[in-house]
């Protein structure tokens, strides 16, 4: 799968990395001047290189191109012509109003696949209005649903609606490209950080439909389960998993309180969901009678789901995590050794591949730009125009 991404900051570049580490051939189209908008991000800074941005777009190609002069836009259209999959997440009508919608790239190459992702979808009332992770967050319910009760809203500490958003235009386009291998035909995929965060909803979603009340924030308790949250211990906090009957009956055993088991506050989900802060406090009085290290030896020789909540660093230093590969190595021409996330997806007969640091930027121009037929005279005309930048001219300055 040959892919142009025209996407940045995130919501976009997850999608093409996605698609990278799943074996495409991934050339981000980086603007002019500047590139990507997440190369400014000022901290935190590898060796003057950010951080934020080399963390989405390795496994990726990289070529400058300034697209509002005719000859971009010239050869966009030419690498437009043997590519599967084009992604942008510009706001809407802006690829048109440089003559690159897909009514022109289509007529180019029929077979092309158009991904844009948007703020809010390309139709309705806000077709045309930009969007942002915070603003998309607050605007499908999530932050209201986020937090303790009785406290101000709080959007979650991740990027959810934009890093979903491109989870979602990868599935898009892997079905699209299915749809094309069969018929050779393109088309249009279409999604949005609005619906990206609506899809977050489900259960909030079924509780509103079936009662008309909306929800509000549980902390870290669950809205439809009970015990099934962070619970604090003598040498800090352990969630644990209370989902069905089951578990709950263990769960009360080894907190050395079996008769919990028939009381009637806590006998079944229903009563334990109504008498949740008795619950909680009932709980959290064993629970810090010990450590954290020897509850979850109890709650796992039980069988009952169970774990620490961990810090970054430490869920990323976690054994597991390195088995899983979700921690690789690269070296950064600028950067020097880093190291970014692995892919979450696994394969038995096509593994995906990290091995490609984040472009400096325009740093496989030359190279790209020869796949496309033009020469050196050619190359260096277009750097000195400025319709590229070739990053080993300005010796991997750019950032």
């Amino acid at each position: 799968m040959k892919v142009l991404e025209l996407a940045q900051i995130m919501a976009g570049p997850t999608c093409g990395m996605m698609l990278a580490d799943m074996g495409a051939d991934v050339v981000k189209v980086e603007k002019l001047p500047g590139g990507d908008d997440s190369r400014g991000y000022q901290e935190p800074r590898v060796n003057g290189v950010s951080a934020p941005f080399m963390i989405l777009n390795r496994n990726k190609r990289g070529i400058a191109l300034n697209l509002k002069k005719e000859a971009g836009r010239e050869i966009l259209l030419r690498m437009v012509r043997d590519a599967d999959v084009l992604t942008e997440n510009y706001r809407r009508g802006t690829m048109e109003k440089l003559g690159l919608g897909y009514d022109v790239l289509s007529h180019v190459n029929p077979g092309l696949i158009y991904c844009a992702i948007s703020g809010y979808g390309r139709d309705g009332p806000y077709e045309n209005k930009a969007g942002f992770d915070l603003i998309a967050q607050g605007f499908t319910g999530l932050m209201s649903i986020t937090g303790e009760p009785d406290r101000p809203p709080v959007k979650t500490g991740n990027s959810i609606a934009d890093i979903n958003a491109g989870i979602l235009a990868a599935v898009g386009i892997t079905a699209a490209y299915a749809h094309k291998l069969k018929t050779g035909q393109g088309q249009v995929v279409d999604t949005s950080l609005m619906e990206a965060g609506l899809q977050q909803t489900y259960w909030h979603a079924a509780m509103y439909f079936a009662t008309g009340e909306s929800p509000g924030p549980t902390g870290s308790a669950h809205l439809l389960a009970a015990p099934y949250q962070a619970f604090r211990v003598r040498d800090g906090w352990i969630n644990i998993g209370g989902a069905n009957q089951a578990n709950w009956e263990r769960i009360a055993n080894v907190l050395g309180h079996p008769e919990w088991r028939e009381d009637p506050r806590y006998a079944t989900n229903t009563a334990r969901m109504a008498h949740l802060p008795a619950l909680t406090a009932d709980m959290e009085t064993v629970l810090r009678e010990r450590d954290q290290a020897d509850w979850l030896a109890a709650f796992d020789q039980a069988g009952v789901p169970a774990g620490p909540v961990a810090s970054i660093g430490q869920a990323l230093s976690h054994p597991q995590a390195k088995a899983r590969g979700m921690v690789v190595d690269l070296t950064h021409p600028q950067a020097g050794p880093t190291r970014a996330l692995g892919c979450p997806i696994h394969f038995s007969a096509t593994p995906t591949r990290i091995d490609r640091h984040a472009p400096v930027l325009g740093e496989h121009t030359r190279e790209l730009l020869a796949e496309y037929g033009y020469d050196d005279a050619d190359i260096d005309a277009f750097c000195k125009e400025g319709v590229v930048q070739d990053a080993a001219l300005a010796g991997f300055t750019a950032s």
